[in-house]
């Protein structure tokens, strides 16, 4: 497998390939806009642009490839993806499992402030129900 060094190698000559693509399609139009243009120097900007942009749809075809294998989960030689997902899913569930748990603890502090409002409200109705019997 190759290292990331070369990976993002890859990467950069892809990158210039794009920009000689662009060039050709560049050098190829302008030919096209002259007079009289040099039907061989188009073609040859045009079987350039073709060639190069075949080279550079392989090798962006590799590299999502790779990613697409990274990505899945599988076992990769020399990736973190794996544990990197793992964790940032266990992190999350973590963040989500706090957050139920104060809405819990919220909704039962209400629970025990209305239940203790109760109690208060039924002490304040026997102590009403004893006070005129105490009178009488």
């Amino acid at each position: 497998m190759s290292s990331p060094m070369d990976r993002l190698q890859t990467l950069d000559n892809i990158e210039k390939d794009i920009a000689t693509v662009l060039q050709s399609a560049g050098h190829a139009l302008s030919e096209l806009s002259k007079d009289k243009p040099a039907n061989k120097q188009v073609e040859g900007h045009v079987n350039q642009f073709r060639q190069t942009l075949t080279n550079v749809e392989t090798e962006l075809a590799k590299q999502i490839n790779y990613l697409t294998q990274v990505s899945t989960g599988q076992a990769h030689e020399g990736s973190s993806y794996n544990s990197q997902k793992t964790l940032q899913m266990a992190m999350h569930r973590l963040d989500h499992a706090r957050t139920r748990v104060n809405e819990l603890d919220t909704i039962k502090t209400k629970y025990i402030q209305l239940l203790q409002q109760h109690q208060l409200q039924k002490q304040q109705q026997g102590m009403q129900q004893q006070q005129p019997s105490s009178q009488s």
